[in-house]
């Protein structure tokens, strides 16, 4: 497994300052936000993505992938009504594909809760369908760059499409394709109503990206949550991908979330 970790955490550096410092505390990749580069990825010149691609090399750090894909985004609907929004949203997932790989990235997390959520009248069936539909030009783009797009199971509280990895799963399955699986987060599991170490074991192989975070939104080892139970499930399933420290209360500062976060993993994955 390799730690990762996501920009926004470093709100207002520079891209370079935070691959060298991520690198310099012991990350092995960051997870990057498209809003922290720019509302729209359309708007992120072909020259721009080849030099943030070239930064992190330098660094000697790896760019996992994408997230929070939707944010700043304007217009995007997975299961809007009208067709003409759901367009222009599959159209703009294919770009997002188009933008991870030119990044050197290899997931996509697809959360958007927002952006998601049934409206008054949508039926769960039908909202179904029209998602599924958004993502299949992505998902055949995704097949051709090398890049998986990871469905993300949310809470209740977030979103009403979508909450169990079981249904993740499920609709991730699908498209009948390597390129879509499901990503697991910490906070989300919090909330399926099972122990976080039996969802990850009842989703062995199914899963291609894991969020480490605390339910009170903040990084691992900063709340309750042992950990310990959680590294030692992931590795009875086989699970080698990235474990990528996500937060969305940013009190401590970048520099705290970023070094505590990770001397907790490492202690507990050891």
């Amino acid at each position: 497994m390799k730690f990762g970790i996501c920009n926004e955490i470093f709100k207002d550096w520079k891209i370079e300052d935070t691959f060298a410092y991520a690198k310099q505390v012991g990350y092995d990749a960051v997870e990057i936000a498209p809003f922290t580069l720019a509302k729209y990825v359309t708007d992120i010149s072909a020259t721009e993505r080849a030099r943030v691609r070239d930064l992190a090399a330098r660094a000697g750090i790896a760019i996992s992938g994408i997230h929070w894909v939707l944010v700043q985004a304007e217009g995007m609907y997975l299961t809007h009504p009208d067709q003409a929004v759901r367009d222009k949203t599959a159209r703009y997932f294919t770009e997002l594909v188009n933008f991870c790989g030119d990044l050197g990235g290899r997931s996509i997390v697809v959360g958007s809760p927002k952006q998601r959520n049934l409206m008054d009248g949508v039926s769960f069936e039908q909202g179904w369908e029209w998602a599924a539909a958004v993502f299949r030009d992505a998902v055949k783009r995704a097949e051709d760059r090398g890049v998986t797009i990871c469905f993300e199971p949310l809470a209740p509280s977030e979103t009403n499409f979508v909450n169990t990895a079981t249904e993740g799963i499920r609709f991730a399955q699908q498209f009948n394709s390597p390129a879509v699986s499901v990503i697991l987060d910490v906070k989300a599991m919090c909330s399926m109503g099972k122990p976080i170490p039996q969802i990850i074991r009842e989703s062995k192989g199914q899963f291609a990206y894991f969020h480490a975070n605390d339910a009170n939104l903040k990084g691992p080892g900063f709340g309750e949550i042992d950990f310990r139970p959680i590294a030692t499930a992931l590795k009875e399933v086989g699970y080698d991908g990235v474990v990528s420290v996500e937060v969305f209360n940013f009190d401590e500062g970048p520099e705290v979330i970023a070094t505590k976060s990770l001397e907790y993993l490492k202690k507990t994955f050891a």
